[in-house]
């Protein structure tokens, strides 16, 4: 029904995808949002279920050396994912300091499972020149972290913020340091959202190179950004590019523009290389999130706004229509739509406005039941073409009123 110029003999479908895991930042990196307020307890709780409902694989937990309320959260949640055996492996933050990891190692110990360390450390000569570091400072910063946290039993993944303005002779040394002492992976950010596609593809090829020729079995993220409104075309390309690990955070949550929103992941993961997971808890899981955060969610954002199903055009709705006049609502929901509602437990809605055409006024009536009558279908298409925007459900009910 589809031709389909994504997929040929020379690009497959994107079985990257399906091999590719995905990692939630939400309550760690969405959290850092200047107009983000820290959810509940009980709410991250539900939050963290959505993962592990959606088939998100990891989940970041927090920087639980951060607060006394940080580090509370982080165990709570913790606890959760163990004690409910929700299928999802958990992670936490910390600088490249021992009193970060030292908290994490505690969780880990109290609840008697691993608990992975994300140690972040600024890697870019900008950064350095700011700070007044030097290589020797680096080294010797995740030396002793990761040699703490190896000697704690932690897996460690050594985050490098900026590596997408690190330069090769900083990033070399400090992975191959990272390596030589026992990381299980390495995840490369791009912490600015700086890097175009050639960027990824360019880092991420190089850092593959560098964890063979190193010959350790180290797992690679990539961590995007939003601030030139690349991070989910460039997190598609790090993992066709062949990243283990991509992160992101739900609504796009996050620092300055935020971050890869993860629900993009996850419809795109899914229509790629289908696996039959059900995402129909995703919608009402990021209204949830949006209410625990203090989010608005853009009406026009993909998948989850307002608009993403809902026309008022006359074109687009005529062609719906039609669809559903054979009793063909997989047509329907895939005419003038990339993304099948259904499979977000949504449907195509038709609304009435100044673009709408005659068949839409015959459709809204029909659908409630009423009678579309060619007179009363005239006049309120004539009504819907002097208002500026879309009729809301009242105002067309106080039309028909106004007409009896």
């Amino acid at each position: 029904m589809i031709f389909d110029w994504n997929t040929s003999a020379e690009h497959p479908r994107a079985a990257h995808l399906q091999r590719v895991a995905l990692y939630d930042e939400t309550l760690r990196d969405g959290l850092q949002g200047p107009s983000v307020t820290d959810p509940s307890i009980e709410q991250k709780r539900r939050i963290v279920e959505l993962d592990a409902r959606l088939g998100v694989e990891w989940v970041n937990l927090g920087l639980p050396g951060a607060s006394a309320r940080a580090y509370a959260h982080a165990e709570a949640l913790a606890r959760h994912v163990i004690t409910q055996r929700l299928p999802l492996q958990i992670s936490c933050a910390a600088r490249t300091l021992i009193s970060d990891i030292a908290p994490i190692a505690a969780i880990s110990q109290r609840l008697g499972a691993p608990v992975e360390v994300m140690a972040f450390l600024g890697t870019s000569d900008i950064r350095q020149l700011l700070e007044g570091w030097d290589l020797n400072h680096l080294l010797d910063l995740s030396s002793k972290a990761i040699r703490f946290a190896v000697a704690e039993g932690l897996p460690i993944t050594f985050v490098t913020e900026d590596t997408t303005r690190s330069a090769p002779h900083a990033l070399r040394p400090l992975f191959l340091n990272a390596l030589d002492l026992g990381v299980s992976g390495l995840c490369l950010c791009d912490t600015v959202g700086h890097a175009t596609a050639a960027g990824v593809r360019a880092l991420v090829d190089w850092s593959r190179a560098l964890i063979q020729e190193h010959g350790a079995a180290a797992r690679l993220d990539w961590h995007g950004h939003q601030d030139r409104g690349l991070a989910l075309s460039n997190a598609l390309v790090a993992a066709e590019a062949g990243v283990d690990r991509v992160h992101g955070t739900f609504l796009g949550l996050g620092e300055r523009a935020g971050n890869t929103p993860l629900e993009l992941l996850l419809i795109n993961r899914e229509l790629e290389a289908p696996t039959g997971r059900d995402l129909t808890p995703l919608v009402e899981g990021c209204r949830l999130i949006a209410s625990a955060t203090s989010t608005v969610i853009d009406p026009r954002a993909p998948v989850v706004g307002d608009d993403a199903f809902r026309t008022a055009t006359g074109v687009h709705a005529a062609a719906i229509i039609k669809a559903r006049q054979r009793g063909d609502e997989a047509l329907a929901d895939r005419i003038y739509s990339a993304v099948p509602a259904r499979q977000l437990g949504r449907r195509q809605i038709i609304e009435l406005g100044h673009m709408s055409g005659l068949s839409a006024a015959r459709y809204w009536l029909t659908e409630r039941g009423l009678a579309a009558e060619p007179a009363l279908c005239e006049a309120l298409l004539a009504y819907a073409k002097a208002r500026r925007g879309v009729l809301s459900e009242a105002e067309v009910y106080a039309f028909l009123q106004g007409r009896r």
